[in-house]
């Protein structure tokens, strides 16, 4: 990031009349970015050309007369650090000591690259320590970066300085001067470049520690950790979910994403707090209820599926979610793997009995439906169709025949062809009970033969 000028703006200005018309310095020299052609025969390649070499004699002999000066620039930065523009200072996260030692830290810093003995401002270290220390005490980025413009401004204005009063000053005349600044603001453009880099990796580590706690802090929920109220409080607060009232469990799958990017902000704009976990082939979700009811939430939820998604009936607090999160897995086994939606277990029960005894539910299947299951395939499916149809129809031929798109005779010749493979009659609640769950089997994709 190139730093500006305006910071020292009025500094330059008054040297400038005391260096006799002397031109302040441009943050970047042409010569420093600019990109020339290359002629060649037959193609046209293009070069940068190369930064201004940073330690010039003069540049070296200003920058080596400041350096007793650095205690009382320090002053002058802090100074300037709560004086000019206040509104851009935070630095209350940072001790005064602390502020105070990093101000000399980079000033000292300033002048050992302008003498030599220091040589590539963009992946300086000093920089790159102040970046990551900042980043860690949270001090917004852009104070950091107009600090090391003030600072910036500071030195140039004690290098002009040094320039009128050393013994050395004959020697050093205008070319030194233009020298000095183009190296000077070539210096603090690489230094606040490596302060950005370190700022935004140490920010970048920070967002990577905090989603590993917020996903270990899932995971000991889901486990029933939060049977420890301490514990439950501590999750809580850390997760931004409420201590106490009703939750949800939703558990989601699919091949891609189960869910829209964004699911959280969505519920949030509804003003549903909830947390979202990735497991290898599962996404676990955490809702609060709050004061809503299921009904309100579920129907804001049922947009941000892409896949399939099981929800657990409603518990009363964090320490239940150990549980809910088994039964939104249930609610989930309960959806074929190639349907899409969501759905409620309290609106399963059924499915969830029989995913839950995969054994019984094919012993159910063979004894209820297994001769009908042995039909060739095109009249297995009618057969199947028109008995889901009749008992959806309350048992009724005339209700199922208009949706079958056949006549009423047609559905009850299909009904005693049924009946004579079951070698029962299809009358009374029980044998009623048996097929819907045998129906219900076949399209949770139950094994059969």
């Amino acid at each position: 990031m190139q730093p500006s000028c305006s910071a020292t703006d009025s500094c330059v200005e008054r040297t400038t009349h005391r260096q006799g018309g002397r031109d302040p310095p441009k943050c970047r020299q042409a010569a420093d970015t600019e990109i020339r052609p290359a002629r060649h025969t037959g193609s046209v390649s293009f070069m940068a050309a190369p930064h201004p070499t940073l330690s010039t004699p003069g540049t070296r002999t200003l920058a080596q007369a400041c350096r007793a000066d650095v205690t009382a620039m320090t002053r002058r930065l802090l100074a300037a650090i709560f004086t000019d523009n206040p509104e851009w200072t935070d630095y209350t996260s940072v001790p005064r000591a602390d502020l105070r030692d990093g101000c000399r830290r980079y000033l000292t810093r300033i002048l050992d690259l302008l003498s030599g003995t220091s040589t590539d401002p963009e992946h300086d270290d000093v920089a790159a320590a102040i970046g990551k220390h900042r980043a860690e005490q949270g001090v917004p980025l852009e104070a950091m970066l107009r600090t090391f413009r003030l600072g910036g401004g500071i030195v140039w204005e004690a290098l002009l300085d040094k320039a009128d009063l050393t013994e050395e000053a004959d020697s050093v005349g205008p070319q030194e001067i233009r020298q000095a600044g183009t190296a000077m603001w070539t210096v603090i453009d690489g230094l606040s470049s490596a302060l950005v880099t370190s700022y935004r990796n140490t920010e970048l580590d920070q967002v990577r520690r905090d989603e590993r706690r917020r996903h270990a802090l899932i995971e000991d929920l889901l486990a029933g950790r939060a049977h420890d109220a301490a514990f439950a409080a501590r999750a809580a607060r850390e997760l931004n979910l409420p201590a106490q009232g009703s939750y949800l469990v939703v558990a989601a799958r699919a091949n891609g994403r189960p869910l829209h990017a964004g699911v959280d902000t969505a519920l949030s704009a509804s003003g549903v707090r909830s947390v979202w976990h990735d497991r290898v082939d599962t996404t676990i979700g955490l809702v609060a209820l709050e004061h809503r009811t299921e009904d309100v939430v579920l129907q804001q939820l049922r947009p941000q599926v892409r896949g399939r998604a099981g929800v657990s009936p409603a518990v009363p607090d964090l320490a239940h979610v150990d549980s809910a999160h088994a039964l939104a897995l249930i609610a989930l086994q309960t959806l074929p793997a190639d349907a899409t939606g969501l759905v409620s277990l309290d609106d399963r029960y059924p499915e969830a009995l029989l995913v839950r005894s995969p054994d019984l539910t094919d012993l159910l299947l063979t004894h209820t439906l297994g001769p009908v299951l042995d039909l060739p395939a095109r009249d297995r499916d009618t057969l199947l169709h028109t008995l889901a149809i009749w008992l959806a129809e309350n048992c009724s031929a005339a209700n199922a025949a208009p949706r079958l798109h056949c006549h009423r005779n047609t559905v009850i010749n299909r009904l005693a062809r049924i009946s004579t493979l079951l070698g029962r009659p299809l009358d009374g609640p029980r044998i009623h009970l048996e097929l819907s769950l045998a129906l219900a089997a076949l399209g949770l994709g139950a094994t059969t033969n």
